[in-house]
């Protein structure tokens, strides 16, 4: 997530900052508009500049609460009726204290409940330079009632509004922060409902469980409880168990999807791993030198392939060193590769023995050398890069090509010439598809998980469900209670149980006119 707020901090810290300075007490608070009624001094209306930060052609400027409509007259000089709802009208916007006109801009007014918020809303378009932003910031500020937004807080009145659920506020958030193609596609969808719909569905199906089973700890005795019931509760906590589970095990995807593969370039020393870093990313982000060792730190950097993220990592070349500093940093490369969700073993092929039986052997020893942890080497999460095809004469470099190919057991072979670029687009069709495998395809499929909470409270869910069948046949009270808290982990993804010890920590993540 980005850091907040990520409006323009200068406008927005002068403009509360001069608020706060003129702020009277409550009891003392005039009215500085024609027409709006005490009592909205001590409403709670806000506002905050909901466009990105810096300037702009069009700044939007968001008004959300009962003193709305107050600030619209006394702002657009508008005496009479309010505009049509959801209708751009063109006016001056005007200081309410001295009515110097501070631009000329749209406004627009949305009334209840038909508005982001739910509740009267307004949305000034102005011109985006800071001077105009933070003139507007304070003449609103100077109309009884109102005051700047917090963080996320338009976003939560949505929710506590019931205009938004709680994953959908999620899909919302990580729409604002997506920066590839799939990461918005997830996000629209998350957005749309879909995940929640499903988490709602599974607590629906928890609530007529936890009915059943406590009417027949209440009834049973009387004979007014039909025969099998426990027996339907059985089927379905077992049905439902194994959805979670089958939910849970999607290899992390989604939460890779959000936060960005992991691709780790590893290997011997100057084999060409900080010259396809350089290649990849497009700059010169690494030092390149003929000099063995040179790269002695992971040096990061971000990319899009094909839409999705990527944190690819470039790291001290795999060698024993008398050097202090050198053996940290293949300390570092190595716990790197741990980690990594997709190693780049890169190969210098110029090192390669001729004969294709003794090539195999060769790459396959460097594979475990590289990858220590694993004696066979999983092909799904590893590529081997060839570099410096461009120094093979060309009979050669395509028999090894081909003949590598077929081989089986051995990740996918890319020959490449960092120095030329040759072979780099078939290896960049590659890297696509393998990181596309690992993120999985945003449009297709059942909803997927992006979010650790999901995830934990999913994890106590299946928990509780196994406490419902360890104790079914011996205490049909702590079998409930299994239930119970299941119903309440789902409740807390979806914000309809004990949501409020969780708002905080999501909706800090937002834009302060967010």
């Amino acid at each position: 997530m980005l850091p907040l707020p990520c409006v323009h901090r200068g406008i927005w810290r002068a403009a509360v900052h001069t608020l706060r300075r003129r702020r009277t007490p409550p009891f003392r608070l005039l009215s500085t508009c024609d027409g709006v009624p005490a009592g909205l001094a001590d409403a709670d209306t806000i506002f905050a500049l909901s466009s990105g930060h810096g300037r702009c052609g069009v700044a939007v400027v968001r008004v959300s609460g009962p003193a709305s409509a107050s600030s619209l007259r006394c702002m657009a000089g508008l005496t009479q009726r309010l505009p049509p709802p959801r209708t751009a009208l063109l006016r001056s916007i005007t200081d309410p204290r001295s009515k110097e006109v501070l631009d000329r801009g749209l406004v627009l007014w949305f009334p209840a409940p038909h508005s982001f918020s739910g509740e009267d809303s307004v949305e000034f378009h102005i011109h985006g330079g800071p001077a105009v932003i933070t003139a507007v910031l304070q003449a609103l500020g100077s109309v009884p009632g109102m005051r700047p937004a917090e963080a996320g807080e338009f976003t939560r009145r949505a929710f506590q509004a019931g205009k938004l659920g709680l994953t959908e506020v999620e899909g919302l958030g990580d729409l604002i922060h997506a920066e590839t193609e799939a990461q918005r596609r997830q996000a629209l969808r998350q957005m749309s409902g879909e995940l929640g719909r499903l988490y709602q569905d599974w607590s629906h199906r928890l609530k007529r469980c936890l009915a059943h089973v406590e009417a027949f700890i209440d009834f049973s005795e009387d004979e007014l409880i039909e025969d099998g019931v426990l027996n339907q509760v059985d089927r379905s906590v077992w049905d439902l168990q194994a959805e979670i589970e089958r939910h849970l095990k999607d290899d992390r995807r989604g939460e890779r999807l959000q936060s960005g593969v992991q691709v780790v370039i590893a290997g011997a020393t100057n084999a060409g791993k900080s010259s396809l870093l350089n290649t990849l990313c497009q700059r010169p982000a690494a030092i390149v030198s003929p000099i063995a060792g040179t790269t002695r730190d992971v040096v990061e950097t971000a990319l899009d392939i094909g839409g999705f993220p990527v944190l690819l990592s470039d790291t001290a070349g795999l060698r024993e060193s008398p050097d202090l500093v050198e053996r940290e940093g293949v300390r570092r490369a190595r716990e790197r590769v741990e980690q990594a969700d997709l190693t780049l073993v890169v190969v210098d092929s110029t090192q390669l023995p001729s004969d294709v039986r003794s090539a195999v052997a060769f790459l396959r020893d460097h594979l475990r050398s590289v990858l220590p942890s694993q004696e066979q080497p999983e092909t799904d999460r590893c590529l081997l890069v060839l570099n410096k095809a461009d120094l093979l004469p060309e009979k050669q470099r395509q028999k090894l090509d081909r003949e590598l190919r077929a081989v089986s057991g051995l990740p996918s072979v890319c020959l490449i010439s960092c120095q030329t670029n040759q072979g780099l687009k078939d290896f960049l069709t590659v890297l696509h598809s393998h990181v596309k495998t690992l993120c999985g395809d945003p449009l297709s499929g059942a909803p997927i998980l992006t979010q650790a909470r999901h995830r934990a409270h999913l994890q106590r869910c299946v928990a509780a469900l196994a406490q419902y069948q360890r104790y079914r046949d011996t205490d049909l009270a702590l079998a409930a209670e299994g239930v119970r808290l299941a119903l309440t982990s789902l409740g807390r993804i979806t914000g309809r149980v004990g949501a409020e010890e969780i708002l905080d920590i999501i909706f800090k993540d937002f834009c302060i006119g967010k």
